[in-house]
């Protein structure tokens, strides 16, 4: 199998199929755990690569690629596991958007590769050039593309042609991009190229008289060299050519003279030639159909292809062209590109993948033709769309055209068909962007739009850590947006039902100290929106059973904005509920409970206690508040008002009425602080709530809860609590609801099984 075929097999495995081969799954766990095989040098922030490891060339190979892919940076340190050319050889290097610099370019080359790409990797200068010059004796395959300055001067955007030689003898292929090129520079020794890629390179004095000496040449790219019209008669004289592209992009559009002799002066000339591309320029003439001389004969809409009718291209690039010849009825070629309808459009979106001009415009073209659920191949415009925004991270309108049509894919009726491993690859396709695009607002909403359409958090847990920081990035902004409202909703979602360490990871990230700034910010000026109400939702998620967490929240004035929120909004029925439920996770941390004990608090949450606010949840968690404040005895009780007493009446009050059938809008990962309270005999009124609480969550979500008291050691606790002496009617009705509750629920799924 070709080194072409290995790589397209290898884009498809993150495309196709459910689960991961072993191979990439060990490569991930290397990519995470570089410590496997290096250790991190201190003094130089390297890795070095372990003396007892060696890795063979073929997982060395593959391992770079894998490791990109998983959207980790090839830096110098990184690079640096490789400086032993010995125990970790490279033969084929593919780097894109990558921060190597010339010090690592160094460890690379010495490599004698076979293969060399670079794109989007601008810290690389013209530095590294006679390093490649020195040790590519064995260099097969050459390119350097888009921002790659290694034949260029430091600036950036500098054209000033350099004095350099393609010393490079065994090379097949090569591609530069943006090169300025003088008369100095020759082709002519290198005998075994086969293709030639000259993108957007100029032409100062340089001519491509010297591929005339070339005997196998096959393919010339010359997509948005200009001008070029003097160049088409030696082009003409390159006999073996099949594929030729002088393509343009629209913003030049400059024209032909003589557009129909001079395409038919092309093809006729070069009898070989089965892919020709034409796009953005005026060749294809003004659409008049120039028949052959005999009757009835078929005729080409394409004046200067009359001469293939008989013998059609195998392709043909008709994108952008004037007089939308693409359009055209009678085109001598077995496929087009071009935007009249879908094959046409997908199939551009393939091949211009390395244009970012042409595929911005492709891009939209396919938008719109998801928007009105007009594209019938669904998985062909996906697997372009991730190709585009996996090569062009940085291209910031590739990245909006690419969410904005990946919204509508996600979001249609296909999605079901989705394995794992491709919705990873859109997730983490998408997040590349995001990441690559943090300030832009259209690419932030489209991100976030189409992670909605995904089951959250389930199916983001494999980058949970990078999504959370740019969705926090995302509502940092105290100024009210659609963005800051989708991704407060996002980043709620991921605070739910995951486990304590992802809570913490996100305590540790600012979770709390944001959603403090965005409530004070609406508290100043008295506004009450759905943000608010979602960053009360998201800080009860991440307080939960997380007690860092909710010590943050008290530092960070927690308490303070809780009593402007209930003097501002006091009819807030989702507000006070969120509020509520977040205090009670506080109150469940023993070492914090003294900080809710002044007058003003415990009045406020005594009050409480009888509000009829969204059902019975405010009064409930007002009462879970002071059953735990009132668990540490009498002692702790360190206010003259109110008395302790007169709370927990109150409370014995609230509680009697409770429906005991109410459906909740409520979820307990665990009753360990519950139970807790089972066991405080010294104020009967703690017990007397978290018995309710069971007996209320067994009762209505049997399912869910009668396994979680099982599991949780709550039936002994309950089976004591009925045989001590002390235990009142009341409480030992409620204990018996709860063990009946198991019971029945036990007996259910066994008749269903």
């Amino acid at each position: 199998m070709s080194r072409n075929h290995r790589t397209r097999l290898k884009e498809q495995l993150f495309l196709d199929g459910d689960k991961p081969s072993l191979l990439e799954t060990i490569f991930k766990y290397m990519a995470n755990n570089l410590s496997l095989i290096s250790q991190l040098n201190p003094e130089t922030n390297t890795w070095e690569l372990k003396d007892d490891v060696i890795i063979p060339n073929e997982i060395c190979d593959r391992f770079l690629q894998f490791y990109q892919s998983c959207s980790l940076d090839i830096n110098d340190s990184f690079i640096n596991v490789f400086k032993d050319t010995n125990r970790t050889p490279l033969k084929f290097i593919s780097l894109r958007n990558s921060s190597i610099t010339d010090e690592g370019m160094k460890h690379l080359l010495r490599h004698k590769l076979i293969s060399l790409s670079l794109w989007y990797c601008d810290k690389i200068t013209h530095a590294s050039w006679q390093h490649l010059i020195a040790n590519g004796g064995e260099l097969k395959n050459l390119e350097l593309g888009k921002f790659v300055d290694m034949l260029k001067n430091h600036e950036p955007n500098e054209k000033t042609p350099l004095d350099f030689q393609l010393q490079l003898p065994k090379l097949k292929r090569l591609v530069l991009n943006g090169v300025a090129l003088q008369s100095t520079v020759s082709f002519s020794h290198l005998y075994e190229l086969t293709y030639l890629d000259l993108t957007a390179c100029l032409f100062a004095d340089f001519s491509l008289e010297s591929l005339v000496d070339l005997p196998q040449l096959q393919t010339l790219i010359l997509f948005n060299v200009w001008p070029l019209e003097r160049e088409i008669p030696t082009i003409c004289k390159l006999k073996n050519l099949r594929t030729l592209d002088i393509s343009l992009s629209k913003p030049m559009m400059p024209s032909y003279s003589s557009p129909n002799k001079t395409l038919e002066f092309i093809v006729e000339s070069l009898p070989m030639l089965e892919h020709l591309d034409i796009s953005g320029t005026n060749l294809a003439g003004t659409g008049v159909a120039q028949q052959e001389a005999i009757c009835g004969a078929h005729s080409s809409d394409i004046p200067g292809l009359a001469s293939r009718v008989e013998c059609p291209l195998k392709f043909l690039g008709l994108y952008d062209t004037t007089n939308s010849a693409c359009r055209r009825h009678d085109i001598p070629a077995l496929t087009i590109a071009g935007d009249a309808n879908e094959d046409q459009i997908l199939l551009s979106a393939i091949m211009y993948q390395d244009r970012n001009e042409m595929l911005t415009k492709v891009l939209n073209d396919l938008y719109h033709l998801l928007r009105f659920e007009s594209c019938t191949q669904i998985d062909r415009a996906l697997r372009a769309v991730l190709i585009a925004m996996d090569k062009h991270i940085g291209i910031k309108h590739i990245q909006i055209s690419g969410s904005a049509t990946l919204f509508y894919i996600v979001k249609s009726k296909e999605k079901v068909k989705f394995g794992s491993i491709l919705k990873n690859h859109i997730i983490r396709t998408l997040l590349n962007g995001m990441s690559a695009h943090l300030s832009d607002d259209t690419m932030m909403r489209n991100g976030c739009l189409t992670l909605c359409q995904f089951s959250i958090p389930s199916d983001v847990l494999f980058e949970y850590e990078r999504l959370v920081r740019i969705l926090l990035h995302g509502v940092s902004d105290t100024e009210q947006s659609f963005v800051q409202r989708i991704a407060i909703y996002l980043l709620n979602s991921l605070a739910c039902q995951v486990d304590g360490n992802q809570k913490l990871f996100l305590g540790d990230l600012g979770a709390i100290s944001t959603m403090l700034n965005l409530i004070n910010d609406r508290l100043n000026r008295k506004v009450f929106d759905d943000v608010m109400e979602v960053a009360w939702s998201t800080m009860w998620n991440v307080t939960d059973e997380t007690a860092i967490n909710c010590e943050r929240f008290l530092d960070g004035k927690g308490m303070e904005y809780f009593l402007g929120c209930l003097r501002c909004f006091p009819e807030k029925d989702e507000l006070l509920r969120n509020m509520m439920g977040l205090l009670g996770n506080v109150a469940e941390v023993k070492n914090l409970r003294h900080r809710l004990m002044t007058t003003e608090y415990i009045t406020v949450f005594s009050e409480l206690l009888f509000s009829n606010s969204d059902g019975i949840e405010v009064s409930y968690n007002a009462a879970g508040v002071l059953a735990h404040i009132a668990s540490d005895g009498p002692e702790a009780w360190t206010i003259q008002t109110p008395t302790r007493e007169d709370v927990l009446n109150r409370m014995y009050t609230a509680i009697e009425r409770w429906n005991l059938e109410t459906e909740r809008n409520i979820n307990y990962r665990s009753f360990e602080p519950i139970l807790g309270l089972i066991r405080c005999f010294e104020t009967p009124a703690c017990q007397i709530w978290a018995v309710w609480a069971l007996a209320n969550l067994t009762k209505v979500y049997p399912d869910k809860y009668c396994k979680l008291v099982e599991q949780e050691n709550g039936i002994k606790l309950l089976m004591d609590l009925i045989d001590h002496m002390e235990t009142c009617e009341k409480l030992k009705e409620l204990a018996q609801i709860v063990l009946n509750n198991v019971d029945q629920n036990n007996e259910k799924n066994f008749m269903e099984e």
